[in-house]
């Protein structure tokens, strides 16, 4: 099939609150390079196929630079801060990518997880007190990430509610200009303000240790500072709520977990692969003419790639990928992206899922939606997918 108009947009349409919209599907079987329109007017590519997904993320013949979504009504890109690292290239990338790998490594991630289980049992605590039914969002998924960011980075976890508020306007999909404005320099001044505050004063955490290594500047201390973390509490917080949601609504899967606990490791990486949360803003634009999956592509072309439809492909996972299994073999898959991008945090988000995941079945056997699963409100307006609220009981 070849298109005789552009896409208007990614397929957003879903029949299925955990599948990607259905399009997705035909696109991979029939045009999985498919000429798309931008919401800005400009037309490039959208990629589909799991193959096509990690060779435009790997091929440094596509650049970050100039990609990062744009909010509504804004007519030009601006400039990424200072250490917003997720919009370089190497090698400029890769001088803040060094100074960072060390931190994230799985030994040190592991070696995190008794405090995860920590804050996992007082926020398990906390609800059994409320006694239900609660938002599983408030109450569980969001303050886990968010304590463990907080204490990592050396963030003070009393001023949640405004870098969450925060964060929270920069990825929605259509803030105004000026939301977007005043949200991303509010996230700016508060993580600069702490950098100064740690120049003056370390406190043994991340943050101080990257102040004091002494090769980066404030400003970009404070943009390293921000996406990891907005990067390091939303993403988390939505796949402990999705998860927890999908495994509820898919019996059989969640009475297999519970017979054989020992499973909860394939569970996670099923779980990523399936729900595969980060639904737009993938973005690359070629740095020359090149040729991907039979299409011509143009030098100085946008082209955006689906996590979600790659991990779905039949070319690369044979057996119904359309399934949750928790007890499927571990496969590669593009939940954390790939290539030099690859989620920095993709370890740490695997430790605090297990555990949070483990804990909350394990207390709480009868635990169900309080609502019909079609009154759950979905993060469709959102780059990170997942649910707004959850209301369960026990």
């Amino acid at each position: 099939m070849t298109s005789t108009q552009p896409l208007k947009t990614q397929p957003t349409v879903r029949s299925c609150p955990f599948d990607p919209p259905g399009d997705y599907r035909t696109l991979r079987e029939q045009e999985p390079v498919v000429p798309m329109t931008f919401p800005d007017g400009v037309t490039g590519w959208l990629v589909t196929r799991y193959e096509d997904v990690r060779t435009v993320l790997a091929d440094p013949r596509f650049s970050t630079k100039g990609t990062l979504p744009r909010p509504g009504g804004v007519d030009e890109v601006p400039p990424p801060a200072p250490g917003m690292f997720l919009a370089m290239d190497a090698p400029e990338h890769t001088r803040f990518r060094r100074l960072l790998t060390g931190q994230f490594t799985v030994k040190r991630m592991r070696q995190l997880t008794p405090a995860v289980e920590r804050i996992v049992a007082e926020q398990l605590d906390a609800m059994a007190a409320a006694k239900g039914p609660v938002d599983l969002v408030q109450a569980f998924a969001l303050p886990i990430p968010s304590l463990v960011i907080c204490e990592l980075l050396g963030v003070p976890y009393a001023d949640r509610e405004e870098f969450q508020r925060n964060s929270a306007t920069i990825i929605r999909l259509n803030p105004s200009p000026e939301e977007f404005r005043q949200a991303q320099t509010a996230m700016h001044g508060y993580l600069h303000q702490l950098v100064l505050a740690k120049r003056e004063k370390p406190t043994g955490d991340l943050l101080s240790e990257l102040v004091h290594s002494g090769e980066l500047t404030d400003e970009e201390l404070a943009g390293v500072g921000v996406l990891l973390l907005i990067a390091g509490h939303e993403t988390t917080a939505n796949m402990i709520a999705l998860g927890a949601m999908c495994l509820l609504q898919h019996p059989e899967q969640l009475a297999a977990l519970r017979a054989d606990p020992s499973l909860m490791d394939n569970a996670v990486e099923e779980l990523l692969r399936y729900l595969t949360i980060i639904q737009f803003g993938i973005r690359r634009r070629a740095l020359e003419d090149l040729e991907l999956n039979g299409r011509q592509i143009k030098a100085g072309s946008m082209v955006a790639v689906s996590l979600a439809s790659g991990n779905r492909d039949t070319a690369h996972l044979a057996d119904d990928p359309e399934r949750l299994d928790v007890g499927r073999p571990h496969s590669p898959h593009l939940a954390f992206g790939h290539g030099i991008h690859q989620c920095l945090g993709q370890q740490l988000a695997r430790v605090e899922m297990k555990a949070a995941l483990s804990a909350l079945l394990e207390r709480f056997p009868a635990l169900r939606l309080a609502v019909p699963v079609e009154e759950v409100p979905m993060r469709d307006d959102m780059l990170v997918y997942g649910v707004h609220e959850l209301p369960v009981t026990w």
